[in-house]
Parts: structure tokens; C-alpha cells; sequence
């Protein structure tokens, strides 16, 4: 435990962070996180976080030493996509029991669970995560870990990031830890190049890195590792031979990028596919880092030329939608990047942002939404359930973009929804991702259904004109007798 306090004050101490530069030395050593509340959802632990970052490395075989509860509620929290091995998905537990743990047999387990794995699906690597009751209970999974690496000549990876040690972000930071101390720089390629990047939190969510990496493909830019969407483990293992990195969540992911430059002089930069114009910035940003980095100056007039083409491209399809959508209100409750990202990009076409959640959104993410947005006022930390109701039943916004938690008081505000989380079916980065999203809201704002639902049930108009309803004047007469069998009247009772 004293190497893992050790690590945590070392993440929060994060000198890559501009807001954690200008705190005093207690101050950094505590950390962006605010303290959770008992009893409220703390919204992740820090197994989570770590599960969420390494997951989808599609290869892997992941190995979740805890009890069953732990594997069930981390599997596939991520709509991630792979574009060849699916062992990722396959779910492996040590399945510990009480008697396990009463016993002293949890690291004997784990290393039976290890030989296991190995000899029925031989992956390139196993990673070990750590959990409360095995951490609680003293398992010491770096040495099973070392010992199991050694017997089956099998890199065995542990992920020390038990839930108990702070929240899902944390863990984040610890999983980038667990790649730098174990995989990045254990595999050297020999096929390195100066048009080789990294790119960091990106998440390939429901396939969406797949319509950007055409756009790098054309201008002969090689992704060695995205971390961890859609990643191998030998590329992630060779991710210390690229030139460049893009962040695309840094709030995840920042002290990997710092740390990969300190050790392997990889320059680094924060940047978004959503949308139109933040998209070609990230790809002139990309070819701005290469050019630095050693690579043909040439490849600068090949970006914009591609850019000018796929720019032109994607606005024509667009102006179709600008109509119908020009002057409609969104209400983002995200966070992250998407705070001020998404909000960029639906701006470009028209639409009013009416308020942006930056809850989970870092110093810089803020400082840029204030400047994207008229008033400061449509930032807001959180907001209650009662008050995302009432600013919607109130029709203060037109469409509500947000995680699956928050679908429900959208629906029953009798407002159009649309998910922009992880767990969404479309992908939207890139030039044809904004068409994409901007296609779905059009669909969700004009969809009939919303007219439907408004409009009064015809009981009320037919009350409101004085017509009693043929259906309801039996239930009246058998309503007004028991009224006078109890002693009062139909008027104690008022119209209805």
C-alpha cells in the first residue's frame, strides 16, 4: 500500500496541469477530486476508472482478482469497438469467496486463474486489477504477477487501483501509471517512421475513431497506439517510438502524455474530432508536431488540401439541415471534453447553447467555453434532476444532449433527448460524424411524436368547453350518489 500512496501523490501532483501548477505544494498534493458524499452515488471508484482506460485494448486477456460483483459491474462499460479480437469482452474473474478470503487461498487463485487464462486462449498479455476486498485483505498481486510473468513466459500486467482509493478519474490516471511501469517501451518495432502518433483517450466509442483515421491514412500519418480504443498490446507496448501525441481526453490521460514526453521526448497536444472546424485544427496541429519532429514540410500543404476538400464536403451536406435547425436550443449535460468540443461544434451550424454542464471539464475546457459562449451564466457545475425539469417543461431548450442517466426527465419533461455518452450507437467525430450528430438531432427535434405528446388529452378540452365526455357521465352520477350517501355535496369536490 505504501507504493500505491506513493503513486496517488504523485498523480495528483501534476505539473502538466495549469491549474494544478498554480496551487502551494498541500494544496497540489490533494488533488482535483472533490471528497465524495455517504450515501450519494459517488459516480465510479477507481477500478472502474482503471477498467474504463485498459479495457478496450482488444487483445488482452483482463482478470479481475475480487469477488463476482466487481467483474459484473465493470463489464463492457464502454460502447468501445474492436476491429479484430473480441477477447477484450470476454469476462475473467477469480470469483473469490468468502472462504477464499477466510482461507488465506486468494493469491493461490490467482495464479491458478493466470495458468489458466494462458494455456486456453494464449494472449500476448494478462492484466491483473486489483480490487477493495483484495487489496483489504493484503493479496500482493505484483508478486503473483512477477512470479506468473516468469513461469509462463507471459507478460502479467497488474493494475493496482482498488475502488477504496478515490474516484473513477483517479483511476484513470493509475491505469496510464500501471502502462508506463509495465508495457509502453517493453517491445521496440521495426518499422518506426517519422509520421508515426500516439493518440491518448480516445475510446473508439460505437466505432467513431474509425472515421478519422481515414482522414490520417490519406496523409500518410500511421497510428502506433491509440489508447486504448481499438488498441493492441504490442503496439501500445511499441507506443514510445511515435513523434507525436494527441490528447483527446486529457483530464484521463495528461500524465501519461507528460511522462511519455519527459522519457522519450514525444511533444504532445489537446485537441477534439468534434466537429468541423476542431477537427482540422487537430489535423494541422498533428502535421505542425511531425514537422518539428523531423518529418517533410510537404505533408503541411497536403493537410490543407485536405482539410479545404473535406471542409467543402461536409458544409454542403449541412446546408440542408441549417434550416430546420438554425436558432434551436441545446442543453449539453456532459462533461469533459465534449463541455465545450461538442458545443463548438454545434455552434458552427446555428444552434443556441443554452447551457453546458462542466462538471467533469478541466480549467482549460472552462476557459474555452467562456469564450465560445455570450454568457457565463450557461455554465453550470451540476444541476439538480428538478431543475434540468423545469428548465425543460418550461421549453427553455429544444433538445437536451446527455448520458442515458438523465434520458428519463427529459422524456417525461416531454422533450427530445439524444444519448452524446458513451453509451450511444452513433459515432460522431470527425467531418462525417458532425453530419451524423446534426442528422440525429434533426431527426429527434422534428420527430411527430413530440407533437403528439404535447398536445391535451381530449378529456380536457372537451371540460374546458363545458361538453361533458358521453363516457363519463355514468362514473358521475355513481360519483355524485356516494358523495351524497357520505353527507356531502358535488361541490366539495369541485369540477372534476
Amino acid at each position: 500500500m505504501s507504493s500505491l500512496n506513493a503513486k496517488i501523490q504523485d498523480v495528483f501532483n501534476e505539473p502538466a496541469c495549469e491549474n494544478n501548477r498554480g496551487k502551494d505544494a498541500k494544496a497540489r498534493k490533494q488533488g482535483c477530486s472533490k471528497p465524495l458524499t455517504p450515501g450519494a452515488a459517488a459516480g465510479g471508484c477507481a477500478f472502474d476508472g482503471a477498467k474504463i482506460v485498459l479495457q478496450p485494448i482488444t487483445d488482452v486477456a483482463h482478470l479481475v482478482h475480487a469477488p463476482l460483483a466487481c467483474e459484473g459491474n465493470s463489464w463492457d462499460n464502454r460502447g468501445t469497438a474492436s476491429s479484430g479480437p473480441t477477447l477484450w469482452r470476454t469476462s475473467f474473474t477469480t470469483d473469490l469467496t468468502e472462504l477464499d478470503v477466510m482461507m488465506g487461498q486468494g493469491e493461490r487463485k490467482l495464479f491458478k486463474a493466470i495458468r489458466e487464462i494462458k494455456e486456453a486462449y494464449a494472449p500476448p498479455a494478462i492484466f491483473v486489477y486489483s480490487t477493495c476486498v483484495t487489496a483489504l485483505i493484503g493479496d500482493d498481486i505484483e508478486a503473483v504477477c512477477k512470479r506468473a510473468a516468469e513461469k509462463f513466459d507471459l507478460p502479467v500486467v497488474p493494475i493496482n487501483a482498488p475502488g477504496f482509493v478515490g474516484s473513477k478519474n483517479l483511476g484513470n490516471k493509475l491505469a496510464g501509471e500501471a502502462l508506463l511501469d509495465h508495457v509502453i517501451g517493453t517491445a521496440e518495432p521495426d518499422d518506426a517512421g517519422p509520421y508515426d502518433i500516439n493518440i491518448l483517450g480516445e475510446f473508439n466509442l460505437s466505432g467513431e475513431f474509425w472515421l478519422v483515421k481515414p482522414l490520417l491514412d490519406r496523409l500518410g500519418i500511421r497510428v502506433r497506439a491509440s489508447i486504448p480504443g481499438d488498441a493492441r498490446y504490442l503496439d501500445v507496448a511499441s507506443a514510445h517510438r511515435a513523434r507525436a501525441t494527441m490528447i483527446v481526453c486529457s483530464t484521463a490521460l495528461i500524465n501519461l502524455a507528460r511522462k511519455m514526453e519527459q522519457r522519450w521526448d514525444i511533444p504532445f497536444f489537446e485537441g477534439s474530432f468534434y466537429g468541423i472546424t476542431d477537427t482540422s485544427e487537430a489535423l494541422r496541429q498533428i502535421t505542425r508536431l511531425l514537422v518539428q519532429k523531423g518529418a517533410d514540410p510537404e505533408i503541411l500543404g497536403r493537410t490543407e488540401a485536405l482539410i479545404a476538400e473535406e471542409e467543402a464536403i461536409a458544409w454542403k451536406k449541412l446546408a440542408a439541415y441549417r434550416p430546420r435547425l438554425e436558432g434551436k436550443r441545446v442543453l449539453l449535460n456532459t462533461g469533459g471534453v465534449k463541455s465545450w468540443s461538442v458545443a463548438h461544434a454545434l455552434m458552427e451550424i446555428g444552434i443556441e447553447i443554452v447551457g453546458t454542464s462542466v462538471k467533469k471539464s478541466t480549467p482549460e475546457d472552462k476557459e474555452r467555453i467562456k469564450k465560445m459562449l455570450k454568457d457565463e451564466n450557461h455554465m453550470f457545475e451540476s444541476m439538480a434532476p428538478r431543475d434540468l425539469y423545469a428548465m425543460l417543461s418550461q421549453r427553455k431548450a429544444d433538445i437536451m444532449l446527455s448520458g442515458g442517466r438523465t434520458q428519463f426527465i427529459a422524456l417525461k419533461a416531454m422533450t427530445p433527448w439524444l444519448d452524446i455518452n458513451q453509451e450511444r450507437h452513433q459515432p460522431y467525430a470527425g467531418y462525417d460524424g458532425m453530419v451524423e450528430l446534426v442528422r440525429q438531432i434533426d431527426l429527434a427535434i422534428h420527430n411527430p411524436i413530440w407533437r403528439q405528446v404535447r398536445e391535451p388529452p381530449p378529456w380536457e378540452c372537451q371540460l374546458a368547453t363545458g361538453d361533458e365526455p358521453p363516457s363519463t357521465k355514468s362514473e358521475t352520477a355513481i360519483v355524485q350518489g356516494f358523495k351524497k350517501f357520505a353527507g356531502t355535496t358535488a361541490d366539495d369536490f369541485g369540477e372534476c
